[in-house]
């Protein structure tokens, strides 16, 4: 029933570095903005595949993590906490012109994972670009919720229970992104934006994974003998959240114009495993 899809993690985005745009006054704020810019460095360097960091260094560096999966959520683990504190500073001063104009030379840019035309595109991803940090905070978010899915997937032929639990925790940051950071991107209506920054995308995505935590439940319920009649509701209950995903992109063929095909078969596909 399990199907493996993974492309909602593969993510890029372009180098940033905070403290070659933002003029810090004293030498501590330039150390804050420094280990900022690092600990999205090594972000960068992972997503884009770009780093020169053997296998057994990036191990020791994370503390003996020996899953790829689980040591991209460190590292994100690490960023974000940095990032909304910058927010937080940065909405204080929100009406200051240079503020503004520094977000702006900060050119955030990041891919799409679900659009055909960075998937197809010859020359390499698609890059959005959109100055505000809530955009940097939300795709990181996005990026961050993707992983803890990929890595439910990763540990689930050896621990359905926390497999299910991951499901939901990813289901929980995707809401989140679809109802609190994503809608306050809502005024910058004209900039083209990726699938990942838009709050139906974040909801399909948390019912998603709410689907598959429910169905690494029915396998779990399955290996205690579970009655049928418990096992058919639990399968109408995903094909009810599946209908639901479904009809929201559906509804939205405007916005979901350029998204990727493989995404639709994969919601189609797990359907199809239901019946």
């Amino acid at each position: 029933m399990m199907l493996h899809y993974l492309q909602p993690a593969k993510l890029q985005s372009k180098k940033i570095v905070f403290e070659d745009v933002f003029s810090a006054r004293d030498p501590a704020t330039l150390e804050h903005l420094k280990e900022l810019s690092s600990r999205r460095r090594v972000i960068e360097e992972s997503i884009n595949q770009s780093s020169f960091i053997t296998e057994a260094i990036a191990r020791e560096m994370s503390g003996g993590l020996t899953s790829h999966c689980l040591r991209d959520l460190q590292k994100l683990e690490q960023y974000l906490p940095l990032l909304e504190n910058l927010i937080f500073h940065v909405d204080l001063v929100c009406s200051n012109h240079r503020v503004l104009r520094w977000i702006l030379e900060l050119q955030i840019r990041w891919s799409s994972a679900l659009s055909s035309s960075s998937l197809f595109n010859l020359r390499g991803p698609k890059f959005f670009q959109i100055d505000n940090l809530r955009y940097e905070l939300g795709m990181t978010l996005y990026l961050y919720a993707a992983l803890l899915r990929e890595r439910a997937i990763e540990i689930l032929p050896a621990d359905l229970v926390q497999s299910a639990t991951l499901f939901r925790e990813a289901s929980g940051v995707f809401q989140h992104l679809a109802n609190e950071v994503f809608p306050s991107l809502q005024s910058a209506q004209s900039v083209e934006r990726p699938l990942e920054a838009t709050p139906s995308m974040c909801t399909v995505m948390s019912i998603i994974c709410l689907a598959e935590a429910q169905a690494v439940t029915i396998r779990k319920a399955e290996e205690k003998g579970t009655t049928v009649g418990l096992l058919a509701k639990l399968h109408y209950g995903i094909t009810e959240l599946l209908g639901e995903a479904t009809a929201i992109v559906y509804s939205n063929t405007k916005e979901y114009k350029d998204i990727s095909s493989s995404f639709l078969f994969f919601i189609g596909d797990f359907l199809s495993c239901l019946h």
